[in-house]
């Protein structure tokens, strides 16, 4: 049976376990509740208020969201795969090993989130904002951050092969170690991110700010960094074989050796590297 609490007050209730698949939950107040384990598939809870509440290994496979409050929520191994959370509060969320395939995240807010070895594969968070969020390690192959903001974001060890990012902000950022073979970073802001040994085979950063940034040992195979601002770059053991960087900034760049030497010299719009 389909249960109806459309609008009811269930704070800090017991509700661990519970089978309330395709349930009408729509801004209900479940602050503090403890719905741990509870299966919530197909559930509507647009706007509703999760604030600290307990869903850690919840199943809420396609879920709707929307809107909904979950500041502080624990969804800790949490199923939403599939579900919608545009324009969800999601301040400071545990998302540890959170499965969000496919999740609608757009506009989301997921400043401070921890979503340490969490599945987003071809999830959507275009306008997202992820300020000091905690991604190491996780799944973010194919997914959509355009326009997002990972200012101070942690994404050491993340897999973002595929990912799109244009426009996106990535200030501060930790990427060393992250898997971008063929992300699409056209016209990001990457000032004073960390690249240390990033995988950048294939990369598009074309018109991408890069200055300051760290891409100590990085690989650019194939890389396009046309137009890109490398200004004041850090360039020591970087591998960059065929990558093209027509048009790039490259004042400051260090080691000096390393622009000037002839391997590395701009050659029919390519930058020949070894």
């Amino acid at each position: 049976m389909t249960e109806n609490l459309k609008g009811q007050d269930l704070r800090g209730k017991n509700l661990s376990g519970a089978n309330l698949v395709w349930a009408t939950l729509v801004g209900v107040n479940l602050i503090n509740a403890d719905l741990r384990g509870a299966t919530l598939s197909g559930a509507n809870l647009e706007r509703a208020d999760l604030t600290n509440a307990n869903l850690a290994g919840a199943n809420l496979y396609e879920a709707n969201l929307v809107g909904a409050n979950l500041v502080g929520a624990n969804l800790e191994r949490a199923d939403l795969t599939g579900a919608n959370l545009m324009g969800a509060n999601l301040y400071e969320a545990n998302m540890v090993w959170t499965t969000l395939v496919g999740a609608n995240l757009i506009n989301a807010d997921l400043r401070g989130a921890t979503l340490t070895g969490a599945d987003l594969t071809g999830a959507f968070l275009a306008g997202a904002d992820l300020k000091q969020a905690n991604l190491k390690s996780a799944f973010l192959t194919g997914i959509d951050l355009r326009g997002a903001t990972l200012s101070g974001a942690n994404l050491f060890n993340a897999d973002l092969e595929g990912a799109t990012l244009t426009d996106a902000i990535l200030t501060d950022a930790n990427l060393s170690r992250a898997n971008l073979r063929r992300t699409d970073l056209t016209n990001a802001n990457l000032n004073k991110a960390s690249l240390r040994e990033a995988d950048l085979e294939g990369a598009d950063l074309t018109d991408a700010n890069l200055t300051d940034a760290n891409l100590t040992r990085a690989d650019l195979t194939d890389a396009n960094l046309t137009r890109a601002d490398l200004t004041r770059v850090r360039l020591t053991g970087v591998h960059t074989r065929r990558a093209d960087l027509s048009g790039a900034t490259l004042d400051g760049a260090h080691p000096p050796s390393v622009v000037k030497q002839q391997h590395l010299a701009m050659r029919s719009g390519a930058w020949q590297g070894p």
